[in-house]
């Protein structure tokens, strides 16, 4: 029986451990982030997490002469990376909260989100340790604890998110484009004051960016706001199933992310190159920004070693294409919407289906999964493809993982995947704190009694 259907009362009376025993259905580990009407949704994260796989595996597997690829393709294909994952996953929490509104209580419902959001945390808390220690000079455990990687956001943008949902959409707005055009101004103040040696500074600067800074609280937090106001939207739609309501979403759609790419391009027309200070950039001249607050921009020397064409050279990158940059989180913003609208066009209204966007369907239902798989073999071609065998290999690498997924999905119900998790995590989530403590408790006394006993029995048999 799917978790919605399961009613509060025999929630709360179910004990936890054989409540968690229950088979999960398959299908509940496919679309425990989907909106189950909308199915361009599964498609468009299908494309990013596909666009991530493949943005990874080409830094890693590239020979030199190979590596402009990756840093052309990285620096003006990101719009199809963490920033339209992330804004697709707090969609799922505006549906998530939308549909089961009303039918359960708001206590539960912010519980499942809670639960859920803190145990993509505790992977994201496991991935930094590794990646951190290996990837980035000057720290050690326990400093590696922390860091702003795509994982660590999207848990704790499901807290923001559901916060989001309780101010209106003008207040969104408002706070959205606030964050935004303040973010680089603050950055820049708490990178100098570090610097400097300013102890205050530097811990926010510790919070606030981190030692792993590609997807930092400053401006990434308003994404959570302006989605929620889309994914509203969409929810509307979706609910009213009409096609002239989905033509009318289409166009909101495509139309506010039509103007926010071309706001982005505007505001960030300047460009930047690597440096250890900031130094801003106008009509004029080209400013510097330090690699270490803005890791992106190193794709510049990547770009650089293009040799194939020799009239094009990249002396600079342009603001808007800079990762974690205001005029980026606004282009970005406009490019999600965008690719989201045209997709919603052809699958939703037009009902276009095929083999190819079945498949990148099931890619974006166990995107989580991927994400974290396709790093285990990551290292078995360091510097040594070039570009036609990276391809193949590419498509070999994402082909295998989306079988292996699919046969652990279907033969053996996703025991133990990232899902499987997300899933069990909700359920213990639907069940009120107060009942999970209670049966805890119940659970200790229950040792506590078997243990006594235990000792009884072995003092009596040493009387005798």
């Amino acid at each position: 029986m799917p978790t919605e259907e399961v009613f509060e009362d025999d929630l709360e009376s179910i004990p936890l451990f054989d409540y968690l025993k229950k088979a999960i259905p398959v299908e509940e580990l496919r679309d425990f982030s989907s909106s189950r009407r909308i199915g361009s949704i599964d498609f468009v994260k299908g494309v990013a997490i596909v666009f991530i796989i493949g943005a990874h595996t080409a830094g890693a597997w590239l020979v030199s002469s190979w590596k402009f690829f990756y840093g052309i393709g990285f620096a003006f294909l990101d719009i199809f990376g963490p920033s339209l994952f992330i804004f697709l996953s707090a969609l799922s929490v505006v549906f998530s909260i939308r549909r089961k509104k009303g039918e359960i209580k708001e206590k539960i419902i912010r519980n499942r989100i809670f639960s859920r959001g803190m145990m993509i945390i505790v992977i994201a808390v496991i991935f930094n340790i590794i990646s951190i220690e290996f990837t980035i000079e000057g720290y050690s455990f326990p400093a590696t604890l922390w860091g702003w990687n795509i994982l660590m956001f999207i848990g704790l943008s499901q807290v923001f998110s559901y916060y989001a949902l309780k101010l209106s959409k003008i207040a969104r707005v408002i706070i959205g484009m606030f964050i935004i055009f303040t973010s680089d101004t603050v950055r820049q103040y708490l990178f100098q004051g570090k610097e400097a040696g300013d102890i205050l500074s530097s811990i926010l600067h510790y919070i606030i960016t981190s030692p792993s800074p590609m997807t930092p609280l400053l401006p990434w937090i308003s994404i959570c706001f302006i989605s929620s106001i889309f994914g509203e939207y969409l929810y509307e739609a979706m609910i009213s199933g009409t096609k002239k309501d989905y033509k009318k979403l289409f166009r909101t759609f495509l139309y506010w992310g039509l103007f926010f790419v071309l706001a982005g391009i505007f505001i960030g027309r300047y460009s930047y190159i690597p440096g250890d200070e900031f130094i801003v950039a106008t009509d004029f001249t080209i400013g510097m920004l330090p690699s270490s607050e803005y890791p992106h921009i190193l794709l510049l020397y990547d770009m650089r070693t293009q040799m194939f064409i020799p009239d094009i050279t990249y002396p600079a990158m342009w603001e808007f294409l800079i990762r974690g940059r205001a005029p980026n989180m606004i282009y970005n913003l406009g490019a999600a919407l965008m690719l989201i609208a045209v997709c919603f066009y052809f699958i939703d209204i037009k009902r276009k289906m095929n083999n190819f966007i079945s498949m990148i369907n099931y890619y974006g239902k166990i995107s989580l999964s991927l994400f974290l798989l396709h790093f285990v073999f990551i290292t078995l071609f360091l510097n040594a493809l070039n570009i036609i065998v990276y391809f193949i290999l590419l498509f070999s690498y994402l082909g295998f993982w989306g079988f292996t997924m699919y046969v652990w999905n279907e033969f053996y119900n996703g025991v133990g995947s990232p899902e499987w998790l997300m899933v069990q995590v909700g359920r213990i989530g639907q069940k009120t704190g107060k009942t999970v403590k209670k049966e805890i408790l119940q659970i200790e006394e229950e040792i506590k009694g078997t243990i006594q006993k235990i000792k009884k029995d072995r003092d009596e048999g040493s009387k005798e």
